[in-house]
């Protein structure tokens, strides 16, 4: 008995040596093979200032994400996997009144209506044009892990418009969401405009796009197979394929499994319709702040989409190279000449250290410290639909920087 129990004991022993090794030569393997297998070519083409032939980057330096101070990168990554980073508590939902957009605006009006992050329909002109869409519950790979929705959106998806334009500005996962964008191309066929490499994910999905680099633009026109210089009458404006857009630098990278980095472009968009320009920023860093400019030498931009959360990955920063806070935002405001501005990519996933309400807040402060007037640039709540005003100077008022109530929301 004694010895039967022996051998026992010993089989069961080299069997957990052998799949402990089987296990190791398969991490091994997988270091090996894994990360060369979840790269991606997604785009070939000439070497530029931002593309080297096989990576893209920013001209005017590169991302750098530092951990917090006394912390490594590695550890502080883990904590935040494992929501055990110290980051100030969140709403587990947020309660959202979903708006029911008209069909279309006025041949010389202007909704926008905000879905929540970095998703607004605007309405201009007859057109309906998206930005970024994301209507599902998980900004992730591998749902139910990862960021998850506290606002749900601002429009069910079934009481959208019909969708004639989507700008799609790069490809993280809160930004470009392939199961909603399938289900707009299904349903509505719109044009897809994005930066170069992004269109090989979405037609490897099925989803036809066209895809431009910094400084490129494109008809309405030439999207919806017309002569790219057709001379657009249309005597029912609605849908009316006259608009322009632009692809426009910003400062960001791109990945979506981390082995795959900047193998696609990341950009910001103008997109000119007859009811006037709009600017989306997409999701950005400051960099070298002179891509406003950039954007406003296209014209005067009616409304800008600028993003102003997620800045924050320890307590009292105030940016980070990837994503501009409140005080950036504000000063992409002005740079732009922008008329009217909707702050984006706040208060839906939480993606870093701030409170819910922190870069709102913020926002109003920075505000007052460049002496701008609040309704120039004033959050919506998700859901909530803005009548655009028409394009004027924003004036600059008297200067009331309260550097104290800055500090407290630090």
């Amino acid at each position: 008995m004694g010895r039967r129990f022996s051998i026992n004991v010993f089989a069961v022993i080299r069997g957990a040596g052998v799949a402990l090794l089987f296990l190791v030569i398969t991490l091994c393997l997988a270091i090996t093979i894994l990360p060369p297998f979840l790269d991606r070519i997604y785009y070939r083409g000439p070497v530029s200032r931002h593309f080297d032939g096989v990576h893209f980057h920013n001209p005017d330096g590169v991302i750098d994400t530092p951990a917090p101070p006394g912390t490594s990168r590695q550890g502080f990554i883990a904590r935040w996997l494992l929501g055990n980073d110290d980051r100030p508590p969140w709403p587990e939902a947020i309660a959202v009144k979903p708006a029911r957009p008209a069909p279309f605006a006025a041949p010389r009006g202007m909704v926008a209506t905000w879905v929540g992050h970095a998703t607004v329909l605007v309405q201009a002109a007859g057109l309906n044009i998206l930005t970024d869409p994301i209507w599902s519950d998980y900004a992730s790979p591998l749902p139910p892990l990862g960021p998850k929705r506290v606002a749900q959106p601002g429009i069910r998806f079934d009481d959208l418009p019909k969708i004639d334009l989507i700008v799609l500005s790069h490809n993280h996962y809160d930004h470009m969401d392939l199961p909603t964008l399938k289900r707009l191309w299904e349903r509505d066929r719109p044009k897809i405009v994005t930066s170069l490499g992004n269109d090989a994910i979405l037609k490897a999905n099925g989803i036809p796009a066209t895809a431009l680099d910094w400084g490129q633009s494109v008809s309405g026109a030439a999207l919806n197979g017309l002569a790219p210089e057709a001379v657009i009458q249309c005597g029912n404006y609605e849908h009316c394929p006259d608009y322009q857009v632009h692809v426009t630098r910003n400062h960001h990278w791109g990945s979506r499994w981390g082995t795959d980095r900047n193998r696609a472009l990341w950009s910001s968009f103008v997109i000119g319709t007859r009811a006037g320009n709009i600017f989306f920023a997409g999701d950005t860093g400051a960099g070298d702040m002179a891509w406003p400019y950039e954007a406003a030498r296209y014209g005067p931009i009616r409304l800008a989409l600028i993003p102003i959360g997620a800045f924050r990955f320890w307590p009292g920063q105030m940016q980070s190279d990837a994503h501009i806070g409140p005080a950036q935002a504000v000063e992409v405001f002005k740079r732009l000449g922008a008329s009217t501005a909707i702050p984006i990519h706040w208060g839906t996933f939480r993606l870093s250290y701030e409170q819910w309400d922190t870069p709102p807040r913020m926002l109003e402060q920075y505000l007052r410290c460049a002496g701008i007037e609040r309704k120039r640039f004033a959050p919506l709540r998700v859901g909530q639909s803005l009548l655009v005003p028409t394009v004027s100077p924003a004036p600059i008022g008297p200067k009331r920087c309260d550097e104290r109530a800055i500090r407290a929301l630090e």
